[in-house]
Parts: C-alpha cells; structure tokens; sequence
C-alpha cells in the first residue's frame, strides 16, 4: 500500500541541497567549530570574548532553527513572514560574525607563544579562521536571498530592508560609545543627539518588527508610505545630529579639537566621542540610501 500525503512530502529535501541550503549548513558547520574550539581550548575572557561567544552560539542556534522548521515545514505553522525572518536574521548575524571575526583576533590572538602557550595560540588563530568563514557564509546568503530588480520578494530581502538592519546596528554601536565615558549629559545640544540617536533606532526597529510579524497589511494607515516619510525625518534628524555632535566635542569652544594627551586608553570620552561623530556619518549615509531606495519598492507582507 502507498501513502501519500495530500500536501506533499513532508521533508523539504530542497532546505538543504539548494545554495541557500548549502550556505545555511556551512554556517551551522562553522559556527559550532569555532564557538567549540575557543571553549575547548581557546579560551576567551572580559566582555569582548563573551560578546564573541553570544554571537557564534546565538547564530548557531538561529540557524539550526531556521533549517529545521525548513527542512519539516514548521515554517508555515509559525505567525511571522518567513522570507523577512529569514532575510533579516541572515543580515544581521553577517553583521555580527564580522564584528566578532575582527574583536577575537584582535584581543586574543598573538604570534608568540608566552604567556598563554603554544597549543592556546593555535587554538585561538584556528577559531579566528572559522570565525571569518562564519562571517563569508553568512554574507553568501545575504547575496543568494537579496532582492533583484523587478522580482517580488519579501521587503527584508530588499536593499531598503536590509539598510534597516545595518541602520540598527550601527545605531547599537553608537548607544556603546555612549555609554562608554562620552559626556554626553554636558550640553543640550548632545542630549539632542541621543535623542536622534534613540528616536531613529526605536522607529527602525519598529519597522522591522512589523515586516517580520508580518502586520503591515492590518494596520489603518498606508506602511510603505509612512516607511518613506520616516525614513525623510531620519535623514533631516541625522543631519542634525551629524552637525551639532562634532560643534559640542571637538570645537576648541565646547571640547577638544585634539584628544588629550593624558587621556587613558579605553577610557577616554575624546574617543568615544570620535566614534559617535564617525557612525553618525555612516548612519546618515545610510538613511540617505535608504531612502533613495524605499520610493521604489512596495511591501509584501505574506512571503
């Protein structure tokens, strides 16, 4: 006797034999390795090395959902567009592993084998390796799954959809510089700047939370519309910021045009200062693209 089931095979062989599935498996692959050889051997500390192990484990742990609910067709049962979950989780862990694919390195691996020993050091240049492998997987699938002109995709997969994740994200490492001896309190005018800071980040994530429920459709008011004109204010907001911050902190006036020369290393508010003014640029840039963007696309919350 034959069964069939009247909705297809149960297992979505394609989840992982396609590219998209091959990338998906190599990341998993990846990350594991890596997040296994720095706490076998490895070794990782302070709060750089636990921000790069939060990133390899939650990327691990993502993806493996993410193949399995593919692989059984899960997917369908979950209350969220699944194109955008997907689309917007692949950019952000592309992100996030290149951020810890350049902080590991940096702060654990050395040449030499004193203090930490030679077996130690091969360990930490091996799970460096991994690291950037995780990152170019990652970034593979971002290429595989983005948008192409004149194709319906959902709106994650578009060049406005993506920006919105790389706008968080740049948004995050402003709200550390931050917190990390900036001043900021000492004038209004850079309260304003947090406020920009604060108000764009909130807002951006709103969007991305409403595309990945899959809710814009239900709600009263015109998204896609509101998207552009949010994106507008972000821009003339950022402006601001990107005019105001760097007058109250490095006009001989308000700060200091140069950094000081007692200053200490990791704890200077000039430095801090100096990356804020730097990814507020980035982030204004950014808004700019986006927003040359947003104008052209249309939102599909269902994929």
């Amino acid at each position: 006797m034959v069964m069939e089931s009247a909705g297809g095979p149960y297992l979505n062989a394609a989840a992982v034999t396609s590219s998209v599935g091959i990338a998906r498996l190599l990341q998993m692959t990846f990350g594991c390795t890596t997040f296994s050889l720095v706490a076998h051997q490895g070794g990782f500390s302070a709060a750089y090395g636990t921000f790069c192990m939060f990133v390899w484990t939650f990327c691990f742990a993502i993806t493996v959902f993410i193949i399995a609910c593919e692989f059984t067709h899960l997917h369908s049962c979950l209350r969220i567009s699944w194109g955008n979950f997907t689309a917007a989780f692949a950019m952000l862990a592309t992100l996030m592993s290149v951020t810890a694919a350049v902080i590991y390195p940096l702060y654990f691996v050395q040449l030499g084998c004193y203090p930490i020993g030679c077996e130690v050091r091969d360990f930490r240049i091996a799970a460096s390796v991994f690291a950037g492998l995780l990152f170019v997987a990652y970034a593979v699938e971002v290429f595989l799954t983005r948008a192409k002109p004149g194709q319906v995709t959902s709106y994650m997969a578009t060049v406005s959809g993506l920006l919105k994740i790389v706008q968080a994200f740049v948004a995050c490492i402003i709200f550390g510089a931050l917190v990390n001896d900036s001043q900021y309190g000492k004038y209004v005018a850079t309260q304003w700047c947090v406020a920009v800071f604060s108000f764009c980040f909130v807002m951006t994530v709103v969007v991305v939370a409403f595309s990945v429920t899959g809710k814009t459709a239900t709600l009263w008011f015109p998204f896609e519309r509101s998207v552009v004109v949010y994106t507008f204010v972000a821009v003339l907001l950022y402006v601001s910021a990107a005019v105001v911050w760097p007058v109250f902190c490095f006009d001989s006036k308000y700060g200091s045009p140069r950094r000081p020369a007692l200053c200490a290393k990791g704890r200077c508010p000039w430095d801090s200062q100096l990356v804020i003014a730097i990814f507020t640029y980035v982030n204004l840039l950014l808004y700019v693209v986006d927003l040359a963007y947003s104008q052209r696309i249309r939102f599909v919350s269902h994929l």
